[in-house]
């Protein structure tokens, strides 16, 4: 049988299980012993009366006996004066008990046949000699002791509690990793850390503690490092800035200006994305709000073909959906720009799936560039990354553009998956939650 995938219900099992058969085992045994001390209480009790009524018919006169026949019988056995014990003997153990112990009771009346009952259950018919020849045919009937309804009751109510507390205290053991967990989870791109409760038992405590500290030194030294990057990016456009204007200034049969002025343009706009990428590291302060996806999609298409690009739009965004839309703008926008890149049709496909964690916007960006090789699909979502061959850097640009539109898809909530198509270029497919 497959176990539970959380743990919180695995322990519950485990716990649940274990009191159910320590229960189970508890109650057969107090029932075995119980079953045990009250038949032994009944055989005793029966025993002594079957022989005290023999005894009184002994020594009553032939021709009274049929009177005091009424007078000795009991609800669990009866006496005749005529009658034959055909049947065999009883098979069970316990009927088989049963007899021995009335047997070793009527002594020294001795018992002719034994025969079980087969119309009664745990009943027998035993024929016994009195002292003057005559024969008493006894009808005796083993009565079990039948367990009471409160007791199973009581045992289920007994179970239930075992469980619930089961239940709870694997509750407060697992809670502080769902914590823990939830914590994690919520430390996205921005790396702005969800403190964790510290309190509760010494353990809890300490883990909680450790894991907030640990999120803050990784905002920090992630922080510091993006600051790195943004100030030298920044820095270096000064003196980029300069050294265009010394070009611009150069004489115009100069053979190397042309490739002085286009190594400086390189340089600026690799400059530009890195602070571009560090400001996208540091998170978006853009707040969510309902937006027509369709439109907005429809927009941005309609921006590429009013500069003479093919760039075309299918399927349908269903209602508005809440995210941020300048982020949503540039990560298409990116995607677009590199499947123009590389491609020399790009087409935009809209659709609303509906998953097993809920609904999912889908925007699918396709181009019929050369794609990508399957191996460098995960890398090329890094920073300054570039594909060699086809996408070198004459057309592939910083290796920046898909690193932005991943940092920002994560902000948002959502996933960006690369994949090459079946019939040749690549597909970039957005998932936004719903």
């Amino acid at each position: 049988m497959p176990l539970p995938r959380t743990l919180l219900a695995r322990i519950t099992l485990v716990v649940v299980a274990g009191m159910v058969i320590a229960q189970a085992l508890t109650f057969m045994a107090i029932r075995y012993e119980r079953g045990q001390a009250m038949q032994t209480l009944m055989i005793s009790g029966v025993e002594r009366d079957i022989a005290s009524s023999i005894a009184v018919l002994d020594r009553v006169p032939a021709a009274e006996r049929p009177e005091w026949l009424d007078r000795l019988e009991r609800p669990n056995f009866r006496f005749a004066l005529t009658g034959d014990v055909d049947t065999p003997p009883p098979a069970s153990g316990p009927l088989r008990q049963f007899v021995d112990v009335i047997t070793a009771a009527l002594k020294p009346y001795p018992v002719l046949a034994v025969g079980q009952v087969p119309s009664m259950r745990e009943a027998v018919r035993m024929q016994v000699r009195l002292n003057d020849g005559s024969s008493i045919y006894l009808l005796a009937r083993r009565v079990p002791m039948p367990m009471s309804v409160w007791v199973i009751w009581l045992l289920l109510a007994q179970l239930m509690v075992l469980g619930f507390c089961a239940w709870q205290a694997a509750r407060l053991m697992t809670r502080p990793l769902k914590r823990l967990g939830d914590a994690a989870d919520a430390l996205g791109p921005d790396l702005r850390p969800t403190v964790v409760d510290e309190n509760g038992p010494v353990e809890v405590a300490r883990a909680a503690r450790a894991f907030n500290a640990m999120q803050r030194r990784i905002a920090g030294y992630v922080q510091e490092r993006i600051q790195i990057l943004a100030a030298v990016s920044h820095d270096l456009q000064t003196p980029i800035t300069r050294m265009r204007l010394r070009v611009d200034l150069m004489d115009d049969d100069l053979p190397e200006r042309d490739k002085f002025r286009q190594d400086l343009e390189s340089m600026r706009s690799l400059v530009q994305e890195g602070v571009s990428y560090a400001r996208t590291l540091q998170g978006s302060t853009e707040a969510e709000r309902r937006v027509d996806v369709g439109a907005l999609i429809q927009s941005i298409v309609n921006d590429y073909t009013d500069t003479g690009q093919a760039v075309t739009l299918a399927g349908d965004a269903g209602e508005p959906v809440a995210t941020r839309p300048n982020a949503l703008r540039r990560v298409v926008g990116n995607l677009v720009d590199n499947a123009l890149k590389f491609g020399t049709k790009v087409e935009l496909r809209l659709s609303r799936i509906e998953t097993a964690g809920g609904a999912q916007l889908h925007i699918a960006v396709l181009d019929d560039g050369p794609g990508i090789p399957p191996d460098q699909l995960e890398s090329v979502l890094q920073p300054f990354y570039r594909v060699e061959g086809s996408r070198s850097r004459e057309t592939g640009g910083t290796g920046l553009g898909l690193a932005i539109a991943h940092q920002l898809t994560l902000a948002m909530g959502g996933q960006l998956v690369l994949g090459n198509r079946t019939e040749g270029g690549l597909e970039a497919l957005l998932r936004l939650p719903v």
